[in-house]
Protein backbone atom coordinates (compact mmCIF):
# COMPACT_ATOMS: atom_id res chain seq x y z
CA UNK A 1 0.00 0.00 0.00
CA UNK A 2 2.97 2.66 0.71
CA UNK A 3 4.90 1.58 -2.26
CA UNK A 4 1.04 2.26 -4.45
CA UNK A 5 0.49 5.71 -2.85
CA UNK A 6 3.63 7.00 -3.05
CA UNK A 7 3.66 5.70 -6.73
CA UNK A 8 0.66 7.43 -7.19
CA UNK A 9 1.46 10.54 -5.73
CA UNK A 10 4.91 11.26 -7.81
CA UNK A 11 2.18 10.82 -10.94
CA UNK A 12 0.28 13.63 -9.88
CA UNK A 13 3.17 15.79 -9.19
CA UNK A 14 4.60 14.68 -12.21
CA UNK A 15 1.82 15.54 -14.60
CA UNK A 16 0.80 18.56 -12.64
CA UNK A 17 4.03 20.17 -13.68
CA UNK A 18 3.68 19.41 -17.26
CA UNK A 19 0.11 19.82 -17.63
CA UNK A 20 -0.62 23.60 -19.25
CA UNK A 21 -1.19 26.67 -17.55
CA UNK A 22 -4.60 27.73 -16.52
CA UNK A 23 -7.01 29.31 -18.77
CA UNK A 24 -7.46 32.83 -17.86
CA UNK A 25 -10.44 34.79 -19.00
CA UNK A 26 -9.86 38.44 -18.92
CA UNK A 27 -12.47 41.47 -19.74
CA UNK A 28 -11.98 44.92 -20.92
CA UNK A 29 -14.18 48.14 -21.08
CA UNK A 30 -14.15 50.58 -23.54
CA UNK A 31 -16.18 53.71 -24.54
CA UNK A 32 -14.53 53.54 -27.61
CA UNK A 33 -17.62 51.26 -29.42
CA UNK A 34 -16.36 52.30 -32.58
CA UNK A 35 -12.85 51.06 -32.42
CA UNK A 36 -13.98 46.99 -31.72
CA UNK A 37 -12.73 45.82 -35.14
CA UNK A 38 -9.69 47.32 -34.15
CA UNK A 39 -9.17 46.38 -30.20
CA UNK A 40 -10.34 42.89 -31.43
CA UNK A 41 -7.72 41.91 -33.56
CA UNK A 42 -4.87 43.55 -31.32
CA UNK A 43 -6.78 41.39 -28.89
CA UNK A 44 -6.00 38.27 -31.27
CA UNK A 45 -2.32 39.45 -31.63
CA UNK A 46 -2.44 39.07 -27.67
CA UNK A 47 -3.79 35.41 -27.42
CA UNK A 48 -1.45 34.18 -30.07
CA UNK A 49 1.13 34.55 -27.81
CA UNK A 50 -0.16 34.20 -24.77
CA UNK A 51 -2.86 31.08 -25.50
CA UNK A 52 -3.56 30.55 -22.15
CA UNK A 53 -5.22 34.39 -21.79
CA UNK A 54 -8.34 35.10 -23.69
CA UNK A 55 -9.57 38.48 -23.62
CA UNK A 56 -13.03 39.67 -24.30
CA UNK A 57 -13.79 43.18 -25.25
CA UNK A 58 -16.89 45.25 -24.16
CA UNK A 59 -17.51 48.64 -25.50
CA UNK A 60 -20.00 51.36 -23.97
CA UNK A 61 -21.52 54.35 -24.87
CA UNK A 62 -19.02 57.45 -24.01
CA UNK A 63 -20.87 59.96 -22.67
CA UNK A 64 -22.37 57.10 -19.78
CA UNK A 65 -18.95 55.24 -19.40
CA UNK A 66 -17.44 57.27 -16.51
CA UNK A 67 -21.10 56.46 -14.73
CA UNK A 68 -21.41 52.43 -15.58
CA UNK A 69 -17.50 52.08 -14.64
CA UNK A 70 -17.08 53.51 -11.68
CA UNK A 71 -20.72 51.92 -10.18
CA UNK A 72 -19.28 48.55 -11.14
CA UNK A 73 -15.97 49.06 -9.87
CA UNK A 74 -17.65 50.22 -6.28
CA UNK A 75 -19.97 47.13 -6.47
CA UNK A 76 -16.66 44.78 -7.00
CA UNK A 77 -17.91 43.78 -10.53
CA UNK A 78 -15.91 45.74 -12.43
CA UNK A 79 -13.74 44.58 -15.70
CA UNK A 80 -10.34 43.18 -15.02
CA UNK A 81 -9.14 45.55 -17.22
CA UNK A 82 -10.41 49.18 -18.56
CA UNK A 83 -9.66 52.41 -20.46
CA UNK A 84 -9.36 55.04 -18.10
CA UNK A 85 -9.42 58.90 -19.05
CA UNK A 86 -6.62 61.03 -17.97
CA UNK A 87 -6.03 63.61 -15.54
CA UNK A 88 -8.84 64.64 -13.14
CA UNK A 89 -11.49 61.98 -14.22
CA UNK A 90 -8.52 59.74 -14.46
CA UNK A 91 -8.09 60.63 -10.19
CA UNK A 92 -11.43 59.97 -9.56
CA UNK A 93 -11.06 56.10 -10.30
CA UNK A 94 -7.54 55.52 -9.73
CA UNK A 95 -7.88 57.99 -5.87
CA UNK A 96 -10.46 55.49 -4.81
CA UNK A 97 -8.24 52.27 -5.07
CA UNK A 98 -9.66 50.90 -7.43
CA UNK A 99 -6.74 50.86 -9.80
CA UNK A 100 -3.90 48.51 -9.24
CA UNK A 101 -0.13 50.75 -9.19
CA UNK A 102 2.21 49.45 -12.42
CA UNK A 103 6.36 50.09 -12.25
CA UNK A 104 8.04 49.23 -15.06
CA UNK A 105 9.12 46.03 -14.32
CA UNK A 106 4.99 45.51 -14.60
CA UNK A 107 4.98 47.57 -17.94
CA UNK A 108 8.94 48.14 -19.13
CA UNK A 109 7.45 50.34 -22.42
CA UNK A 110 6.30 52.85 -19.70
CA UNK A 111 10.26 53.72 -19.29
CA UNK A 112 10.55 55.25 -22.94
CA UNK A 113 7.48 57.47 -22.73
CA UNK A 114 7.39 61.15 -22.23
CA UNK A 115 6.61 62.72 -18.71
CA UNK A 116 3.61 64.43 -19.82
CA UNK A 117 2.28 61.04 -21.51
CA UNK A 118 3.08 58.98 -17.60
CA UNK A 119 2.22 62.11 -15.70
CA UNK A 120 -1.70 61.82 -17.45
CA UNK A 121 -2.05 58.52 -15.51
CA UNK A 122 -0.22 59.36 -12.51
CA UNK A 123 -1.94 59.92 -9.12
CA UNK A 124 -1.04 63.25 -7.41
CA UNK A 125 -1.60 61.82 -3.79
CA UNK A 126 1.16 59.20 -4.32
CA UNK A 127 3.00 59.95 -7.50
CA UNK A 128 2.63 56.46 -8.57
CA UNK A 129 1.10 54.73 -11.70
CA UNK A 130 -2.13 53.75 -12.38
CA UNK A 131 -2.19 53.55 -16.23
CA UNK A 132 -0.83 53.26 -20.06
CA UNK A 133 -1.12 56.01 -21.95
CA UNK A 134 -2.49 55.55 -25.03
CA UNK A 135 -3.14 58.64 -27.31
CA UNK A 136 -2.15 62.32 -27.28
CA UNK A 137 -4.81 65.03 -29.03
CA UNK A 138 -3.35 67.73 -30.59
CA UNK A 139 -5.24 71.14 -30.84
CA UNK A 140 -4.71 73.27 -34.23
CA UNK A 141 -6.45 74.67 -37.08
CA UNK A 142 -7.79 72.03 -39.58
CA UNK A 143 -8.23 73.48 -43.22
CA UNK A 144 -9.76 72.57 -46.50
CA UNK A 145 -6.51 72.09 -48.99
CA UNK A 146 -9.24 72.86 -51.97
CA UNK A 147 -10.24 75.97 -50.51
CA UNK A 148 -6.92 77.37 -49.92
CA UNK A 149 -5.99 76.13 -53.62
CA UNK A 150 -8.54 77.91 -54.92
CA UNK A 151 -8.22 81.10 -53.65
CA UNK A 152 -4.80 81.17 -53.81
CA UNK A 153 -4.02 81.26 -50.18
CA UNK A 154 -1.12 79.69 -48.35
CA UNK A 155 -0.34 78.57 -44.71
CA UNK A 156 -0.82 81.91 -42.47
CA UNK A 157 2.58 82.83 -40.78
CA UNK A 158 1.69 85.07 -38.74
CA UNK A 159 -1.63 86.28 -36.85
CA UNK A 160 -2.68 89.33 -39.40
CA UNK A 161 -2.45 86.48 -42.56
CA UNK A 162 -4.31 84.32 -40.97
CA UNK A 163 -7.25 86.93 -41.08
CA UNK A 164 -6.41 88.05 -43.72
CA UNK A 165 -6.80 84.02 -45.08
CA UNK A 166 -10.14 84.30 -43.19
CA UNK A 167 -11.67 87.52 -44.98
CA UNK A 168 -10.34 86.08 -48.12
CA UNK A 169 -12.48 83.39 -47.84
CA UNK A 170 -15.52 85.47 -46.58
CA UNK A 171 -15.69 87.71 -49.53
CA UNK A 172 -15.56 84.42 -51.62
CA UNK A 173 -18.75 83.46 -50.46
CA UNK A 174 -17.55 81.13 -48.07
CA UNK A 175 -17.34 80.51 -44.53
CA UNK A 176 -14.17 81.00 -42.98
CA UNK A 177 -14.72 78.98 -40.17
CA UNK A 178 -17.02 76.47 -39.25
CA UNK A 179 -16.89 76.92 -35.46
CA UNK A 180 -19.42 77.78 -33.27
CA UNK A 181 -19.75 78.34 -29.45
CA UNK A 182 -23.29 76.90 -28.65
CA UNK A 183 -21.53 73.60 -27.57
CA UNK A 184 -20.08 74.85 -24.27
CA UNK A 185 -16.78 72.63 -24.41
CA UNK A 186 -15.90 73.92 -27.61
CA UNK A 187 -15.13 76.91 -26.37
CA UNK A 188 -12.22 75.53 -25.11
CA UNK A 189 -10.91 73.99 -27.65
CA UNK A 190 -10.92 77.32 -29.78
CA UNK A 191 -8.71 78.78 -27.36
CA UNK A 192 -6.14 76.65 -26.83
CA UNK A 193 -6.16 75.69 -30.75
CA UNK A 194 -6.11 79.45 -31.88
CA UNK A 195 -4.46 81.15 -29.18
CA UNK A 196 -1.78 79.39 -28.02
CA UNK A 197 1.36 80.85 -30.19
CA UNK A 198 -0.01 84.68 -29.33
CA UNK A 199 0.52 83.84 -25.37
CA UNK A 200 3.43 82.30 -26.07
CA UNK A 201 5.29 79.56 -23.95
CA UNK A 202 6.43 81.10 -21.40
CA UNK A 203 3.13 82.07 -20.47
CA UNK A 204 2.15 78.38 -19.83
CA UNK A 205 5.67 77.60 -17.98
CA UNK A 206 4.84 80.33 -15.51
CA UNK A 207 0.99 79.43 -15.34
CA UNK A 208 2.30 75.50 -14.03
CA UNK A 209 4.49 76.98 -11.78
CA UNK A 210 1.94 79.11 -10.16
CA UNK A 211 4.23 82.59 -10.78
CA UNK A 212 1.34 84.26 -12.59
CA UNK A 213 -2.92 83.65 -13.17
CA UNK A 214 -4.99 83.75 -15.97
CA UNK A 215 -5.27 87.85 -15.60
CA UNK A 216 -1.49 87.70 -17.35
CA UNK A 217 -1.75 90.77 -20.33
CA UNK A 218 -0.36 87.37 -22.57
CA UNK A 219 -3.33 85.73 -21.56
CA UNK A 220 -5.98 88.56 -22.24
CA UNK A 221 -4.03 89.11 -25.32
CA UNK A 222 -5.02 85.42 -26.49
CA UNK A 223 -8.29 86.05 -25.55
CA UNK A 224 -8.81 89.45 -27.15
CA UNK A 225 -7.38 87.42 -30.77
CA UNK A 226 -9.99 84.91 -30.36
CA UNK A 227 -12.55 87.85 -29.82
CA UNK A 228 -11.23 89.40 -33.12
CA UNK A 229 -11.08 86.02 -35.07
CA UNK A 230 -14.89 85.52 -34.44
CA UNK A 231 -16.18 88.22 -36.75
CA UNK A 232 -15.09 85.40 -39.04
CA UNK A 233 -17.05 82.58 -37.22
CA UNK A 234 -20.65 81.84 -39.23
CA UNK A 235 -23.36 83.88 -38.49
CA UNK A 236 -25.23 83.22 -35.33
CA UNK A 237 -22.15 81.13 -34.71
CA UNK A 238 -23.33 81.73 -30.87
CA UNK A 239 -26.41 79.25 -31.51
CA UNK A 240 -24.21 77.12 -33.81
CA UNK A 241 -23.74 73.55 -31.96
CA UNK A 242 -20.87 70.99 -32.27
CA UNK A 243 -22.33 68.33 -34.88
CA UNK A 244 -23.37 71.29 -37.05
CA UNK A 245 -20.18 72.94 -37.32
CA UNK A 246 -18.37 69.38 -37.58
CA UNK A 247 -20.91 69.07 -40.87
CA UNK A 248 -20.10 72.79 -41.70
CA UNK A 249 -16.22 71.73 -42.53
CA UNK A 250 -17.01 68.25 -43.73
CA UNK A 251 -19.24 69.06 -46.50
CA UNK A 252 -16.79 71.42 -47.64
CA UNK A 253 -18.52 74.82 -46.97
CA UNK A 254 -15.87 76.00 -44.55
CA UNK A 255 -12.37 76.80 -45.46
CA UNK A 256 -11.05 76.12 -41.57
CA UNK A 257 -11.94 74.88 -38.02
CA UNK A 258 -10.09 75.24 -34.81
CA UNK A 259 -10.22 72.30 -32.88
CA UNK A 260 -8.72 68.47 -31.99
CA UNK A 261 -6.71 66.00 -34.20
CA UNK A 262 -9.41 63.76 -33.24
CA UNK A 263 -11.83 65.45 -35.61
CA UNK A 264 -9.93 64.45 -38.53
CA UNK A 265 -11.12 60.88 -38.30
CA UNK A 266 -14.83 61.78 -38.45
CA UNK A 267 -13.88 64.45 -40.84
CA UNK A 268 -12.90 61.92 -43.14
CA UNK A 269 -15.72 59.30 -42.36
CA UNK A 270 -18.32 61.87 -43.87
CA UNK A 271 -16.07 62.85 -46.65
CA UNK A 272 -13.65 60.63 -47.96
CA UNK A 273 -12.66 62.84 -50.56
CA UNK A 274 -12.27 66.19 -48.01
CA UNK A 275 -8.68 67.01 -48.52
CA UNK A 276 -7.54 68.23 -45.56
CA UNK A 277 -4.56 70.51 -44.17
CA UNK A 278 -3.06 71.61 -40.78
CA UNK A 279 -1.52 74.12 -39.34
CA UNK A 280 -0.36 75.84 -35.72
CA UNK A 281 -2.59 79.01 -35.58
CA UNK A 282 0.37 82.24 -35.68
CA UNK A 283 1.72 84.51 -33.07
CA UNK A 284 1.92 88.03 -34.26
CA UNK A 285 5.17 87.56 -35.95
CA UNK A 286 6.94 85.00 -38.14
CA UNK A 287 9.50 84.31 -36.30
CA UNK A 288 6.89 83.61 -32.99
CA UNK A 289 6.94 80.30 -32.37
CA UNK A 290 3.96 78.15 -33.49
CA UNK A 291 2.62 76.34 -30.95
CA UNK A 292 -0.25 73.97 -30.25
CA UNK A 293 -1.73 72.50 -27.23
CA UNK A 294 -1.14 68.91 -26.38
CA UNK A 295 -3.15 66.80 -24.18
CA UNK A 296 -3.19 62.83 -23.64
CA UNK A 297 -6.84 61.21 -23.84
CA UNK A 298 -6.51 58.45 -21.50
CA UNK A 299 -5.11 55.31 -20.64
CA UNK A 300 -5.17 51.09 -19.83
CA UNK A 301 -5.44 50.50 -16.64
CA UNK A 302 -6.14 46.87 -14.23
CA UNK A 303 -8.71 46.23 -11.49
CA UNK A 304 -7.01 46.33 -8.26
CA UNK A 305 -9.25 43.09 -7.26
CA UNK A 306 -8.57 41.27 -10.20
CA UNK A 307 -8.28 37.35 -9.81
CA UNK A 308 -5.78 37.37 -12.36
CA UNK A 309 -3.34 40.22 -11.60
CA UNK A 310 -0.37 38.68 -13.92
CA UNK A 311 -2.67 38.16 -17.19
CA UNK A 312 -3.56 41.42 -16.25
CA UNK A 313 -0.15 42.88 -16.22
CA UNK A 314 0.89 40.83 -19.07
CA UNK A 315 -1.49 42.47 -21.28
CA UNK A 316 -1.13 46.25 -19.70
CA UNK A 317 2.65 45.35 -21.01
CA UNK A 318 1.40 44.27 -24.01
CA UNK A 319 -0.22 47.76 -24.85
CA UNK A 320 3.28 49.60 -24.38
CA UNK A 321 5.30 47.69 -26.97
CA UNK A 322 5.48 48.85 -30.28
CA UNK A 323 3.51 46.21 -31.97
CA UNK A 324 0.71 47.51 -30.20
CA UNK A 325 1.28 51.12 -31.04
CA UNK A 326 1.94 50.34 -34.51
CA UNK A 327 -1.46 48.67 -35.66
CA UNK A 328 -2.98 51.38 -32.93
CA UNK A 329 -1.65 54.43 -34.82
CA UNK A 330 -1.98 53.14 -38.16
CA UNK A 331 -5.60 51.83 -37.82
CA UNK A 332 -7.23 54.54 -35.50
CA UNK A 333 -5.50 57.11 -36.42
CA UNK A 334 -3.51 58.44 -33.59
CA UNK A 335 -0.36 59.13 -32.45
CA UNK A 336 0.58 56.83 -29.64
CA UNK A 337 3.77 58.24 -27.09
CA UNK A 338 5.01 54.56 -27.65
CA UNK A 339 8.30 54.33 -28.78
CA UNK A 340 9.27 52.99 -31.83
CA UNK A 341 6.55 53.64 -34.31
CA UNK A 342 6.24 54.32 -37.19
CA UNK A 343 3.46 56.70 -38.70
CA UNK A 344 1.80 55.28 -42.33
CA UNK A 345 -0.18 58.74 -42.51
CA UNK A 346 1.19 61.89 -43.83
CA UNK A 347 -1.17 64.15 -41.67
CA UNK A 348 -0.54 62.30 -38.19
CA UNK A 349 3.69 63.02 -39.48
CA UNK A 350 2.66 66.61 -39.43
CA UNK A 351 0.50 66.75 -36.53
CA UNK A 352 3.50 64.79 -34.86
CA UNK A 353 6.37 67.68 -36.11
CA UNK A 354 3.70 69.77 -35.02
CA UNK A 355 4.02 68.27 -31.80
CA UNK A 356 7.66 69.29 -31.21
CA UNK A 357 6.50 72.93 -30.22
CA UNK A 358 3.52 72.14 -27.51
CA UNK A 359 2.26 73.33 -24.87
CA UNK A 360 -0.41 72.12 -22.21
CA UNK A 361 -3.94 72.19 -22.72
CA UNK A 362 -4.17 73.52 -19.79
CA UNK A 363 -7.47 73.55 -17.92
CA UNK A 364 -7.81 69.95 -18.76
CA UNK A 365 -3.61 69.28 -17.82
CA UNK A 366 -3.87 71.59 -14.78
CA UNK A 367 -7.18 72.95 -13.56
CA UNK A 368 -9.86 69.93 -14.06
CA UNK A 369 -9.09 68.59 -10.46
CA UNK A 370 -11.55 70.51 -8.53
CA UNK A 371 -14.50 72.33 -8.44
CA UNK A 372 -15.15 74.97 -10.58
CA UNK A 373 -13.15 73.79 -12.67
CA UNK A 374 -10.73 75.27 -15.30
CA UNK A 375 -12.71 73.87 -18.17
CA UNK A 376 -15.79 74.64 -17.04
CA UNK A 377 -15.14 78.04 -16.03
CA UNK A 378 -13.15 79.18 -19.18
CA UNK A 379 -16.16 77.32 -21.95
CA UNK A 380 -18.54 79.58 -19.69
CA UNK A 381 -16.35 82.81 -19.87
CA UNK A 382 -15.79 82.48 -23.75
CA UNK A 383 -19.15 81.69 -24.36
CA UNK A 384 -20.50 85.46 -22.73
CA UNK A 385 -17.33 87.18 -24.57
CA UNK A 386 -17.80 85.79 -27.83
CA UNK A 387 -21.81 86.69 -27.23
CA UNK A 388 -20.51 90.21 -26.31
CA UNK A 389 -21.66 90.02 -22.69
CA UNK A 390 -18.15 90.58 -21.33
CA UNK A 391 -14.37 91.68 -22.02
CA UNK A 392 -11.59 89.49 -22.29
CA UNK A 393 -10.41 91.17 -19.12
CA UNK A 394 -13.34 90.44 -17.81
CA UNK A 395 -13.30 86.54 -18.88
CA UNK A 396 -9.43 86.43 -17.24
CA UNK A 397 -10.81 87.98 -14.15
CA UNK A 398 -14.27 85.61 -13.93
CA UNK A 399 -11.58 82.40 -14.48
CA UNK A 400 -9.14 83.51 -12.38
CA UNK A 401 -11.43 84.41 -9.37
CA UNK A 402 -13.62 80.55 -9.80
CA UNK A 403 -10.05 79.01 -9.55
CA UNK A 404 -8.86 81.19 -6.85
CA UNK A 405 -11.47 79.54 -4.64
CA UNK A 406 -9.23 76.72 -4.02
CA UNK A 407 -6.03 77.03 -5.75
CA UNK A 408 -3.68 78.94 -3.33
CA UNK A 409 -1.04 80.78 -5.94
CA UNK A 410 -4.05 82.67 -7.06
CA UNK A 411 -4.78 83.92 -3.96
CA UNK A 412 -2.09 86.22 -3.66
Amino acid sequence: MKTFVKTLTLGLTAGAIAAPAMAQELSLWSWRQEDRAVYEELIAAFEAEHPEITVTFEAFEASSYATILSTALAGDSGPDLMMVRAYGAFEAVAGANYLMPLTEADVPGLADMTAPAIAAQTLRADGKVYGVPFASQTMLVIYNKGIYEQLGLSEPQTWDELMANAKAVKDAGMYAFANGTATAWQNETIVSALTSSVVGSEFFDEIVAGTTDFTDPRYVSGLQHLQDISAYFPDGFTGLDYASSQQLFASGMAAMFAGGSFEIANFRAQNPDLEIGVFAAPGEAAEDEKLVGVFFDGGYAGNATTEHPEAVKAFLAYTATPEFGQVFANKLRNITPIAGVTLEDGLLNEIAELNRAAVPYIMLTNFRYEEPSGSVLLQAEVQKMLAGESTPEEAAEAVTSGIATYYAPFQD
